[in-house]
């Protein structure tokens, strides 16, 4: 039998070392720096509809000279509460508070210690016609329109910063933004969740982070407080493995999740992206933005790597003239916010890239924009090409000068940069069994592991239900940068079906072991995971409106894997991997089409895929090619 505990150390969900959803991560401490030099006050800020947001603001003690207000908004508490309480950091990083901002913590509207009603991923409004028409958007307006007129010393500039969720709430402070917002930095923000961040990737659920992280955050708060309010759902198990393949979504829901998490049930009800999900995405509506824009993501974040992206695309397209930056570093998810920065997993960068982050991009960005202090010279693009180990800057992303190529599946567990010559009708075909899905990591605990997404993928090579594709040894160094544009030629048994793509970079037989590698690690011959993604097939003309596939039929599935900079380097070979599941990182597919959520155990069923290898059918990936 489970249980249902009460556990009033929530928060340790949210903020852990695992790469729990949405989380937002500690920063430094600098606590008697802080209470030495800041008075904290406490305020209940008026919102246009009445409204009041609890918000606490630190304000310097030092009255020499007038400082920009930073603003950070979030569902994740602004604790301690209390005036007499001190937070231990303030500011993107511990460099902030010695710098001197008056720094303003507020809980967005339906959290902790606000009034009024919690919209997950409150959808933007328009047509504003009356002061009740509120959204993220007007209330970081109203926000900043108070603290400008009401909090002494501020020199009338704003800045707005948040990762993850709060860099979700960054980015709708962009949007119809307050005259005294000049700066603005979302970090990881979520920003589609339906195309490509937490929740779904290309109509595919991803189930395990979901359920850890839903099951408690998405319970609603029955009135403003600053005590923990959830309740944690905790299976005893910590095999998310054998959990979820015996946990229909009928059973998660009647058994776990009850009736505690509204959110959950408005989730799993919507299976297509409808305007529920359409209107919860701030793309469309970052249109003449004003402030200057720093956009920041880590190329190992596992929950919002679509976000950053995808926003600084949209602000370069929609406001060809605007301050648009973006940073994509070797960073998991808010990995650049605290650490060095010099390793992920088993993988190292040669330098602290997290701290060359916060030293020389993001407090020079913010005291430019809002202190006019000097000219930082920060380039639009400034990415670290992995492999490599080393940043690159550019004007543009994609870099202006990637020329595009291909690399295609061929016969014989061939991967090359030449088409086949001609159509001989190659392919090769598994078994995708329901009952025995292709794990995600080596061990599945009941929390998702972030390293997956550097992993070794041995352990999934082995699998006969995983095709690999190999080039031969590399005579010279190999360097994507860009979006990786898939092309499969399939067909299957069934009339639905999940594709997994994984890019691996396969290290020489003869690299050693470091001083720092674990005794259980093996890096001769390492297959490490450089990007992966899925789609679900019915989505693939239509995220709006699903088709199933036709037995036997050739079909073309493409989509879009997330972008890369990565050097492949001369010893290397570059491998492709095939899947067809990711478990339980992303929920089963039954093989057959019908709405997932409400799939019973006898719905799940064995199917054969086959991926066609030659001719017009050629399966391939687009990639862009920088010369090095």
């Amino acid at each position: 039998m489970k249980q249902i505990k009460i556990h009033f150390a929530i928060l340790v969900l949210l903020v852990a070392g695992h790469a729990v959803l949405r989380a937002q991560p500690p920063a430094g401490n600098d606590a008697d720096y802080i209470r030495t030099h800041y008075t904290k006050i406490e305020r209940m800020i008026p919102m246009r509809d009445g409204v009041k947001l609890f918000t606490a603001i630190y304000i310097p003690r030092d009255g020499n000279e007038k400082y920009p207000i930073l603003l950070s908004r979030t569902p994740y508490t602004v604790s301690p509460y209390g005036e007499d309480r001190y937070r231990t950091s303030l500011g993107p990083s511990a460099a902030f508070a010695r710098e001197g901002y008056i720094f303003a913590y507020q809980d967005i509207r339906g959290r902790w210690m606000s009034e009024g009603e919690f919209v997950d991923d409150r959808p933007y409004m328009p047509d504003k016609k009356s002061k009740h028409d509120v959204d993220e958007s007007s209330d970081t307006y109203d926000t900043i329109e108070w603290l400008v007129k009401n909090i002494r010393g501020n020199n009338g500039k704003a800045g707005i910063y948040g990762i993850s969720y709060p860099g979700f709430y960054a980015t709708c402070g962009i949007i119809d933004s307050h005259p005294a917002l000049k700066a603005a930095s979302p970090q990881a923000p979520v920003t589609d969740l339906f195309v490509g961040d937490d929740t779904f990737h290309n109509g595919a659920f991803f189930l395990l982070g979901n359920f850890t992280f839903y099951a408690t955050f998405g319970q609603p708060r029955p009135a403003p407080t600053g005590q923990p309010y959830y309740q944690t759902v905790r299976p005893e198990t910590e095999d998310g493995y054998r959990f979820f393949l015996e946990n229909t979504y009928a059973d998660l829901k009647n058994k776990y999740v009850k009736d505690l998490v509204p959110i959950w049930d408005e989730m799993i009800s919507h299976d297509t992206y409808d305007d529920f999900w359409q209107s919860r995405t701030p793309l469309p509506h970052l249109r003449n933005v004003k402030p200057a824009v720093l956009t920041v993501g880590g190329w190992y974040d596992a929950e919002d790597l679509y976000g950053p992206l995808k926003t600084y695309a949209a602000i370069r397209d929609h406001n060809p003239d605007a301050t648009n930056h973006l940073v994509m570093g070797p960073w998991p998810h808010g990995g650049w916010a605290r650490g060095d920065g010099d390793a992920f997993g088993n993988v190292r960068f040669d330098s602290n890239t997290s701290e060359y982050y916060r030293e020389n991009i993001e407090l020079p960005f913010f005291n430019h924009h809002l202190k006019g202090k000097g000219n930082p010279g920060i380039p639009e693009i400034t990415v670290f090409e992995t492999g490599s180990n080393r940043w690159r800057t550019a004007d543009t992303w994609p870099p202006a000068d990637a020329r595009n190529t291909y690399l295609y599946l061929a016969d014989n567990g061939r991967l090359t940069f030449e088409a086949a010559p001609e159509a001989k009708g190659a392919c090769d075909e598994y078994v995708s069994d329901p009952a025995k899905p292709t794990p995600y990591t080596s061990v599945v605990a009941m929390r998702p592991i972030r390293e997956y997404m550097v992993e070794d993928q041995r352990f999934a090579a082995s699998r006969p239900d995983v095709l690999v594709y190999s080039t031969p040894v590399l005579e010279e160094n190999v360097t994507l940068a860009g979006p990786l544009d898939v092309e499969l030629y399939v067909s299957t048994t069934g009339t639905d079906a999940d594709f997994v793509v994984k890019l691996i970079d396969v290290y020489p037989d003869t690299t050693r072991n470091r001083a720092d590698t674990p005794p259980t690690t093996r890096l001769s011959a390492f297959q490490q995971l450089v990007r992966g993604d899925v789609i679900r097939a019915k989505f693939r003309n239509s995220l709006e409106h699903p088709e199933p596939l036709t037995p036997g039929e050739v079909t073309k599935i493409p989509f879009e894997l997330r972008d890369i900079a990565h050097t492949f380097k001369k010893g290397h070979r570059i491998m492709v991997q095939i899947q067809s599941a990711w478990f339980p990182l992303v929920d089963r597919n039954p093989n057959q089409f019908m709405d997932i959520f409400k799939a019973g155990a006898s719905d799940y069923r064995k199917a054969t895929h086959r991926v066609y290898l030659d001719g017009r059918q050629q399966s391939k990936i687009g990639v862009k090619r920088l010369n090095n």
